[in-house]
C-alpha cells in the first residue's frame, strides 16, 4: 500500500478513534454514507481521489496512519482540535 492510501480497516479504526459515524465522515467530504460503509466493508471500491479525501478528513481531525505497511492508525499527540472560533470566544475560554 502506498503512503497516500488507506485501507478499509484503517478507515474504520480512525473513525472509531475519533468517535465518528460513517455519516459523519461522509458529510466531511461530500460523499454518501453508503459509499463510506461500502468502502469500509470491502463491498465497493472508491476512486483513489475519494479515498484520499476520506483519509485527509481523518488526518485533519488528528488521525495518523502508519507508513510501515501495516494497517496501524492512532491519534496524534496534539489532536486535530481547531481551537475556539473567534465568534465563540469569551473571557472564560480565551486562554
Amino acid at each position: 500500500m502506498s503512503p497516500n492510501t488507506m485501507s478499509p480497516a484503517q478507515s474504520r479504526a480512525a473513525r472509531a478513534l475519533l468517535d465518528w459515524s460513517p455519516g459523519d465522515l461522509a458529510a466531511k467530504v461530500g460523499l454518501g454514507e453508503g459509499e463510506v460503509t461500502g468502502f469500509e466493508s470491502g463491498g465497493s471500491d472508491l476512486a483513489s481521489g475519494q479515498v484520499e479525501a476520506l483519509r485527509s478528513a481523518l488526518m485533519r481531525a488528528g488521525a495518523v496512519f502508519a507508513e510501515d505497511g501495516s494497517n496501524g492508525v492512532r491519534l496524534s499527540a496534539q489532536g486535530g482540535d481547531e481551537g475556539t472560533r473567534l465568534g465563540a470566544l469569551t473571557t472564560e475560554n480565551d486562554r
